[in-house]
């Protein structure tokens, strides 16, 4: 019942969004450490390419790259800005998702109760 495409597609989307506030988080926290390089959490191309094939994404699973981005005078690259948007965003896309997730339960549950 909640090994569907969406479901499994949904599963995946909020594992790597928590992933990527756990990274995000982790690069804030790491702003001023000499020689620190921030996290990129990956998994968006590789769900879309799931699905695109008509795969499963069960098998897609988040990686953390490290940024490129170029590093300051003791080698960090944590950009303030760009973590504190990242977050705002990956919290939007968790709060849709969680939400589509809601909405199918929803319906599962009004068809247990007859649909009331």
């Amino acid at each position: 019942m909640f090994d569907d495409v969406a479901s499994q597609a949904l599963q995946v989307a909020l594992s790597g969004l928590a992933m990527r506030q756990r990274v995000t988080a982790n690069n804030i926290a790491n702003i001023q450490t000499p020689g620190f390089h921030a996290g990129k959490v990956e998994f968006e191309n590789s769900l879309q390419s799931a699905l695109t094939s008509g795969g499963s994404p069960t098998g897609v699973r988040p990686t953390v790259a490290q940024s490129l981005e170029p590093t300051q005078l003791n080698g960090n690259n944590v950009n303030l800005d760009e973590e504190t948007l990242s977050n705002v965003d990956t919290g939007l896309r968790y709060q849709l998702a969680l939400r589509a997730m809601d909405g199918k339960f929803g319906l599962i549950s009004d068809v247990i109760k007859g649909g009331a």
